[in-house]
């Protein structure tokens, strides 16, 4: 835990540092070209600065163990911090969309500067790059915050490719309200994006169970290694961000001593730990007049 830990808290300082250099690179396109679109497309990320450094206080956060204030962990703070993401995505859009309007109704001219669009390009690809490593890593460490930051660099890299193609649109055809429109998509685009990560984390945050494949394998690995015990019942299963929470109840003989029906327990629990690697495991042992004759059946 305490290494995944790391190198999450490391990718998510790299993350800031990127988010850092690209507003550099896309203030200076807007800077140069004067375009409303690419100055909206810099303002987006200024939020991708801003979720960099929510998401790196939530990764450390994460990885703070359980304490007697919070007996169950800290891992939920990392669908907290994607909320935050959301809502500073639908700031963002908002600003956008006033400087859109303003470009539209009075438009002004901008340059096709070669130089502007070439680091506009530079900073794209630089995006890119970090989204699919975010997004890679954000899946095999189950981070909420590494994911959500990923997938908004992911729909940041495809609204300034928008942005960049409708730009020379625009300079060749004279047309400078495409501008402000490009300005008004981009927009859009951020404000989908930042509705999806907040419908997400609220799922999250309600203890949705883990996925009916993983719920599947827990249930072959108890019966699996339930020798002794007569049947296993009421599973439940819920995710929080890398931790997995599992309970259940497992039936043995009313003869069985403690020591046994514990001995069954532990080796359960090893298995379903190789398994799913980071659980929480709760087994409730109960007399065999408890059984449901329902769940897994192991005699």
């Amino acid at each position: 835990m305490a290494q995944r830990a790391g190198i999450v808290v490391k990718v998510a300082l790299g993350s800031l540092a990127v988010g850092i250099v690209v507003l550099a690179l896309k203030g200076f396109a807007a800077w140069a070209t004067g375009s409303i679109a690419l100055y909206s497309d810099a303002l987006e990320s200024v939020v991708n600065v801003v979720t960099a450094i929510v998401a790196l206080i939530a990764v450390r956060l994460s990885a703070r163990p359980a304490d007697a204030s919070l007996p169950y962990g800290y891992y939920k703070a990392e669908y907290f911090s994607a909320v935050i993401i959301g809502i500073f995505i639908a700031v963002a859009a908002i600003m956008i969309f006033r400087e859109a309007y303003l470009g539209f109704v009075s438009p002004r001219g901008f340059r096709l500067d070669p130089v502007g669009v070439a680091v506009s390009v530079a900073a794209s690809i630089l995006n890119a790059g970090w989204a699919y490593w975010l997004i890679r890593l954000g899946r095999r460490e189950k981070s909420p915050a590494l994911s959500a930051d990923g997938r908004h660099l992911a729909t940041d890299v495809v609204s300034t490719a928008g942005v960049l193609l409708g730009v020379v649109l625009a300079a060749a055809t004279g047309w400078t309200q495409l501008d402000a429109v490009l300005a008004a998509l981009v927009g859009v685009t951020i404000l989908w994006s930042g509705w999806q990560l907040i419908r997400q984390s609220v799922i999250g945050l309600m203890d949705v169970a883990v996925e009916p494949r993983t719920l599947t394998l827990i249930r072959e690995v108890i019966s699996a290694n339930a020798e002794g015990a007569i049947e296993a019942h009421d599973i439940r299963t819920r995710q929080a961000g890398k931790m997995m929470f599992i309970e259940f109840h497992l039936v043995v003989h009313g003869a069985m001593s403690v020591e046994a029906a514990h001995a069954i327990c532990d080796r359960i629990e090893a298995k379903l730990r190789e398994a799913v690697e980071a659980a929480q495991i709760t087994i409730h042992v109960e007399p065999e007049n408890k059984a449901k004759h329902s769940g897994i059946v192991v005699l």
